[in-house]
């Protein structure tokens, strides 16, 4: 039996070949990569916790990178972003309703234009989400998949393969327009009417002070002068940090509510962030939405986010853009056409009261 060693190379290349990226993904540090990863475990492993899926592509990608960019907050950045779209879904633990797992969305498409479809949901046990019966080529766009077919019988061979349509009208689903401030006072009149917290262990806040452009660095853990109403994740014995929303007097945690408040099928990060970008805006420091001319695509803008946003607004930008290469300083970019910028930021000024920071972008 003969036995021969692998390049790292060859690894990587037959890597993403089993992920189902053909020969497009030799950097497995690369978005299209840790989200097709992702998906994998996903496929075996949910219902999982957020935890539990991170760890294993951690396991499986980190032998093979090099430059060591397979890290564990960015493979954290990239589920989130598989559960906002809707490749995943968050909801209450069946056993612990306490708790929160990830399952499996179906398999589904939106039609984000004539003859070209966003791809959706995740099949079990690795099966692919199309095979080569549909006759066209799945494009791998950061955590995106679409597909180009005829206008007309592409929604016909997408439904004999399995998916079913999603309305965009049910895509576009989104909660009420609001002001910052009334956001903001109707959680902490709910938290005047709640009990009591006691002691809370390992409880990191989301400082309001620190800057909105460096989203990683907001969080820490509480100080001793700290007094006021957080944004906070706190720990459970199984299972991913919880969001909450916690009164903090001289450091100590006084009353706190989880999330989501109201729906439980809501995942509570789209409620923690809209509520994070509330607090911002109310304080006069709102979160920062910088548009800028995209180099070699006439017609296009760049926009880059340099914080999450709800899974809602996640999908709005899905729509009318693709992913692009993420700038160094922002945590999302898109590639977004000309026509779409003005819509798209009274968007995010209307429904989380973003400040549009225009780099010589719009003509």
């Amino acid at each position: 039996m003969n036995i021969n060693a692998l390049s790292g190379r060859e690894v990587a290349r037959r890597t993403a070949r089993a992920l189902g990226l053909g020969e497009m993904a030799i950097d497995l540090s690369a978005p299209e990569a840790i989200c097709s990863s992702l998906r994998r475990a996903a496929a075996f492993l949910c219902p999982a916790t957020p935890r539990e899926l991170v760890d294993a592509v951690l396991e499986v990608l980190s032998p093979l990178d090099d430059s060591f960019a397979v890290t564990r907050v960015r493979v954290a950045t990239q589920l989130d972003l598989l559960v906002a779209i809707g490749d995943l879904v968050e909801l209450p633990n069946r056993k612990d309703r306490g708790s929160r797992r990830l399952y499996l969305a179906p398999p589904a498409y939106v039609t984000k234009a004539p003859g070209r479809f966003l791809l959706l949901g995740v099949r079990p046990d690795g099966v692919p989400l199309l095979d080569e019966s549909v006759g066209a080529v799945v494009r791998f766009e950061g955590h995106v998949r679409s597909i180009e077919m005829d206008a007309t019988t592409g929604p016909v061979r997408l439904h004999a393969a399995g998916l079913h349509e999603i309305s965009i009208d049910d895509w576009r689903r989104q909660p009420s327009v609001a002001s910052a401030t009334a956001i903001v006072r109707g959680m902490r009149q709910r938290l005047d009417w709640a009990a009591q917290s006691g002691l809370v262990s390992d409880l990191t806040l989301l400082d309001p002070e620190s800057p909105v452009l460096h989203y990683q660095g907001r969080w820490r853990l509480p100080a001793d002068d700290d007094c006021g109403d957080y944004v906070a994740r706190r720990p459970q014995a199984y299972g991913a940090d919880l969001w909450c929303f916690v009164r903090v007097e001289s450091g100590m945690p006084l009353a706190l509510i989880d999330m989501p408040t109201d729906d439980p099928a809501v995942p509570a990060c789209d409620e923690a962030w809209r509520l994070q970008a509330a607090i911002d805006a109310a304080r006069g420091k709102p979160q920062i939405l910088r548009i800028r001319r995209a180099d070699g695509a006439p017609g296009s803008r760049t926009l880059d986010l340099f914080g999450p946003v709800p899974g809602w607004a996640q999908r709005y930008l899905e729509l009318v853009g693709v992913p692009g290469l993420r700038a160094r300083d922002a945590l999302i970019t898109y590639r977004v056409p000309l026509w779409a910028i003005g819509e798209l930021t009274e968007f995010f000024a209307d429904m989380l009261w973003m400040h549009v920071n225009d780099e010589g972008g719009v003509a």
